[in-house]
């Protein structure tokens, strides 16, 4: 079988710039002339083996940053935003999404930026109403969308705060450490006397109330997450100014998204929680009880373990409800998700809901061919009072097959044969699968067949 090419011009261009070299002096330290380099920036040619093996040695470089990663989300990205109806006729072929992609990824932002404008602009026109009670609302992504993909063109990997909060925890349990910062700031943490209220605090008087029917681990997290605010605002600040959100509400929606950040790191110190991981085969439940954490909390930071010299296996997360819409995602793997609409039906976190406590395993296969085994788990939690509404969720939790010996939940199964994987997609709108008896809307990039007098699974032929 032929080796793929590998083409990293951007990721060359960016490692460059960040060691504040010119080409002329990146060229002489790859030992590469000018010409040569200049051709692999803009991918007129691929890396070579010489070029991997000098930037290994001379900035021990992690190459596997130059495999996956955001250009593969940013195909995606462009894949599903392109298969809107307006492009019915002049979407562009796969190839020259990866090209874009990998030679101007700036403009394939700018790209989806747009789109998303005119999609929520079609949105508001098609409910007027609601439209004229939100007076004051500009189009344009809504912060809460610019906030995550933020995160997710970060590889939801934010290195700084990473390691500060692993420095921050020591190696210390989450309560000591907790502790330890409370008496050094002179906080008082006590019980919040509302049933709403799950975290408050207030500075005046250095008391963080937390709700005494949260749980543990969410009272932990919660402490932490005011810790982080109090003690790390600087370093917040500055990553905020590197990321330029659009508004002001953004950059306060991102604010809590660092600091959560940063309690999950302090929670899970990564060097620690990666070499528990590795012994335990990524076992949840163990993970969790050693560690003091929710499942959830546990799953995601998993997904994060993406540390440049020090990766973890890649895991995609992902927290859906009821109606199937994913309310936290990120991936590390090849599978990337819709940012519109639904998962897909066939795959099993749906079926988590009706097996509360259990874990369910899946061995998937999605379009292009790769396979993945899927963890599903519903986690959903009373609100511990008599009427307290249920907040119910479930979580998925997978990675590529490759990785399956290093995860204890693939003990058992037969990863060998090829029937045992189930065909999942991303999402019906841009799903290839022609025959999926699960489908509910037609592919957009497809043509459609209709057989008045013929009626099979679905009322139509999607055209090959």
């Amino acid at each position: 079988m032929a080796t793929q090419k590998l083409y990293a011009g951007a990721k060359l261009r960016e490692t460059r710039k960040r060691l504040g070299l010119t080409q002329k002096a990146f060229a002489e330290r790859l030992g590469v002339s000018l010409p040569y380099l200049n051709q692999m920036e803009n991918n007129n040619r691929p890396v070579s083996s010489t070029v991997i093996l000098a930037l290994v040695q001379e900035f021990d470089f992690d190459v596997s940053e130059l495999a996956v990663g955001e250009g593969e989300r940013m195909v995606s990205d462009l894949r599903e935003a392109l298969a809107d109806p307006i492009f019915r006729d002049v979407a562009p072929a796969q190839v020259d999404l990866q090209l874009v992609a990998s030679n101007a990824p700036l403009v394939a932002r700018a790209f989806l930026t747009m789109h998303r404008a005119y999609t929520q602009s079609n949105e508001r026109l098609a409910s007027l109403d609601a439209a004229l009670d939100q007076d004051g609302v500009r189009p344009g992504a809504s912060p809460w969308d610019e906030v995550r993909d933020f995160f997710h063109y970060c590889d939801n990997y934010i290195d700084a705060i990473d390691r500060a909060a692993e420095h921050f925890a020591q190696d210390r349990s989450a309560d000591d450490t907790i502790a330890n910062a409370s008496e050094k700031l002179g906080i008082r943490i006590r019980e919040a006397d509302g049933d709403m209220i799950v975290r408050r605090y207030d500075p005046a008087s250095r008391t963080l109330s937390l709700s005494p029917l949260s749980s543990k681990a969410t009272r932990r997290f919660q402490a932490l997450h005011q810790i982080a605010l109090i003690t790390q605002d600087d370093l917040i600040e500055a990553t905020l100014e590197l990321a330029r959100f659009q508004s002001e509400t953004a950059r306060k929606i991102a604010k809590i998204g660092l600091a959560n950040y940063f309690a999950g790191a302090a929670l899970l110190p990564y060097q620690s929680f990666l070499a528990a991981a590795r012994e335990t085969r990524h076992d949840l439940e163990r993970l969790s009880q050693r560690f003091g954490a929710s499942l959830e909390q546990v799953s995601h930071r998993l997904s994060t373990l993406q540390r440049p010299g020090a990766k973890g296996v890649p895991f995609f997360f992902v927290r859906v409800d009821q109606a199937g819409t994913i309310t936290k995602r990120h991936s590390a793997t090849r599978l990337q998700f819709a940012r519109y609409g639904g998962a897909c039906p066939l795959w099993n976190v749906h079926a988590a809901f009706e097996t509360p406590g259990r874990f369910l395993r899946q061995l998937a296969e999605t379009p292009d061919g790769v396979r993945y085994l899927c963890l599903a788990r519903e986690i959903s939690a009373t609100g511990a009072a008599f009427r307290a509404p249920v907040r119910r969720f479930a979580i998925a939790l997978g990675c590529e097959v490759s990785h399956a010996s290093e995860v204890v939940y693939s003990d058992g199964l037969d990863l060998g044969d090829a029937k045992n994987f189930e065909p999942i997609g991303i999402s019906c709108r841009i799903c290839e699968r022609r025959n999926c008896h699960q489908r509910s809307v037609p592919p957009l990039e497809s043509e459609l067949t209709i057989h008045p007098n013929r009626r099979e699974t679905l009322p139509y032929e999607v055209a090959g």
